[in-house]
């Protein structure tokens, strides 16, 4: 299966019509009117409230937080994570990013969505035991598609 093919199969299967649209028109909505970089507090707001309301298992290891962050994202239908973890920092790799099929559409939906994953991954990072002081950011990413995010110790 290439690529192409791999990324229709998770567009069908996470973009249902009439949700998908709706939520899409809503954030889009959202943003033109009040604006990218002041609708972004509230998406990461709303991440952290929806990663509240579903919380993951402890994990002991790095591989056990994977395959919880992974469980949850199956339910949602929202891809997959990968992490790869040093002594300083950890690399998550979110893959499969639910887009709009319009392309025209899909940079300004990946950076809202992104701001609404920042906020779970914050969370969850942060129930793990994670310190507040130390910090979740978006990295530049390869694709709509694919969004990297750095957690590690700005200080």
């Amino acid at each position: 299966m290439n690529d192409a093919q791999l990324l229709q199969y998770f567009q069908n299967q996470q973009t249902q019509p009439g949700w998908f649209s709706l939520l899409h028109i809503m954030i889009d909505s959202m943003v033109a009117n009040a604006g990218e970089a002041e609708s972004r507090p509230f998406l990461i707001q709303m991440g952290e409230t929806l990663a509240a309301r579903h919380p993951l298992a402890l994990a002991r290891t790095v591989g056990e937080l994977e395959s919880q962050i992974n469980l949850q994202l199956a339910r949602f239908n929202w891809g997959y994570i990968d992490i790869e973890a040093s002594e300083t920092a950890m690399l998550i790799r979110h893959m499969a990013l639910p887009v709009p099929a319009d392309e025209a559409q899909q940079a300004s939906w990946n950076n809202a969505f992104s701001a609404v994953l920042e906020g779970i991954y914050a969370r969850w990072l942060r129930d793990q035991g994670g310190k507040p002081h130390v910090s979740l950011w978006r990295e530049s990413s390869p694709s709509a598609t694919v969004v990297h995010f750095r957690y590690q110790n700005s200080r």
